[in-house]
């Protein structure tokens, strides 16, 4: 039997979405030992109640328990699903408010950028917390990773704990390949991708049928569709030759040329404040979630596109080998990003585990905005690992949204409003 320990269950919907697609599989059913745990007694029942709905609809036969001790939930672990969000909406809306007041635009701050930052700052800290526990309660498990920002914390935690079965999962990617592919007619099993980079900052870097290039298909798609041709991700694409996986609204905020021009962010249709509205549209879900289980609707999901977390561990303890995105430590698989730094590049997933599959080398282009994009992901991670304030400065200095819209003083001083607006949230060696 396998045991698949979901930590934090906040996010209903990927919660649901995991569970579905594990419930629904023939060759696991009254094989499987679900194990969930959250800090909030509240979230924790919820899910519970989700995941056993879930599994009565599948008739998948699977144990389910809530542990509400974290180490005792790891105990024996085959794989851990975490999705964490350390401080939750309030760490979230200071992130936006505070850099709003010195004029900073953001459109979801999860990655880099301020918000990015310090997320990070919150965030790293507890996933080192939960690979050090696993390597003495589930020193053979699996950390699947769903918590943005995944550059910084995936490096962090090979950096810091040295776990090697650890992966960073992100859709972002397959649903950049069905969008392609529909976009020029076409099926996705008659198309061939490859995708790498950084997680939010990939690119499709082959994107072909029948040895054919579909960029000529997709031009000629763009040419003739003026809205499309307003995205920002077209628009590096048109500069840069490569479409990039991640939506316009995250891409806008890693590159100095858009968010501080209103008149670019009205051109390209730029939402400012997105996340905002996003986290307002999970907590309404989350209460819809609570009615429908009362009111005993269905919330199985039958027809989707896996959860790249559910696909692995369906892949793992199936057989049934798969290709899947992931985000690991780069040893050799692209060749001008720095070594250990965590990347995004296909993996062959199955029963003998996980082969992340070299790349090479990425177009010197891209490699040199993922190398800005670096920048900031590994200072960031220097001022966790070493204690170091000033870092969470060069980071903020560095990072291309910011550096774009506020003078040196601005930076250093929004830094340090935000370092005590979430005081113990963040390591005390970075408040001192």
């Amino acid at each position: 039997m396998a045991r698949i320990v979901f930590i934090g269950v906040g996010d209903v919907e990927l919660t649901r979405r995991v569970v579905s697609a594990l419930a629904l599989a023939p060759l696991l059913r009254g094989e499987l030992e679900i194990v969930l745990h959250d800090d909030d007694p509240g979230r924790l029942a919820t899910a519970e109640t989700l995941v056993r709905a879930l599994d009565a609809e599948a008739a998948a036969d699977a144990k389910i328990r809530s542990i509400f001790d974290r180490r005792q939930a790891l105990r024996g672990a085959d794989f851990v699903v975490s999705q964490l969000e350390v401080g939750g909406f309030e760490a979230i809306l200071r992130d936006f408010e505070i850099p709003h007041r010195y004029g900073l635009r953001q459109t979801i701050g999860d990655t880099i950028g301020i918000g990015g930052i310090f997320r990070g700052l919150r965030t790293i800290p507890k996933l080192i917390e939960l690979a050090t526990e696993m390597a003495a309660q589930c020193p053979d498990a699996w950390l699947l990773s769903c918590t943005d920002p995944m550059a910084m914390t995936g490096w962090a935690v090979h950096e810091a704990t040295g776990l090697e079965r650890f992966a960073g999962l992100c859709h972002a990617v397959c649903d950049t390949h069905a969008y392609l592919a529909d976009l020029v007619g076409r099926g996705q099993d008659e198309v061939s991708f490859l995708s790498a980079g950084l997680n939010h900052q990939s690119f499709v870097l082959r994107f072909e049928a029948g040895g054919r290039s579909l960029y000529p298909d997709l031009d000629a798609v763009l040419a003739t569709d003026p809205q499309l041709n307003r995205h920002v991700r077209a628009e590096l694409y048109r500069r840069f030759g490569y479409f990039p996986t991640m939506s316009s609204e995250h891409t806008a905020e890693y590159v100095p040329w858009i968010m501080r021009h209103s008149e670019e962010t009205a051109r390209l249709g730029v939402p400012v404040e997105e996340y905002l509205r996003r986290v307002g549209k999970s907590l309404h879900l989350y209460e819809e979630t609570r009615r429908a289980l009362s009111a005993g609707h269905s919330l199985l999901i039958r027809w989707q596109h896996q959860e790249p977390a559910a696909a692995v561990i369906l892949a793992m303890l199936t057989g049934e080998e798969k290709e899947i995105y992931v985000n690991v430590a780069n040893r050799g698989l692209i060749g001008n990003l720095p070594e250990g730094c965590c990347v995004e590049v296909p993996a062959l997933v199955g029963s003998a585990g996980m082969r992340p599959l070299a790349v090479g080398d990425l177009p010197v282009q891209l490699a040199a905005l993922n190398r800005t994009f670096l920048n900031v992901v590994e200072l960031t991670m220097r001022a966790v690992l070493d204690g170091d304030r000033e870092h969470i400065y060069h980071a903020a200095m560095l990072d291309p949204n910011t550096a774009a819209t506020l003078p040196l003083p601005a930076i250093e001083s929004l830094c340090d409003e935000l370092i005590e607006a979430h005081g113990d949230l963040l390591p005390q060696a970075v408040r001192a």
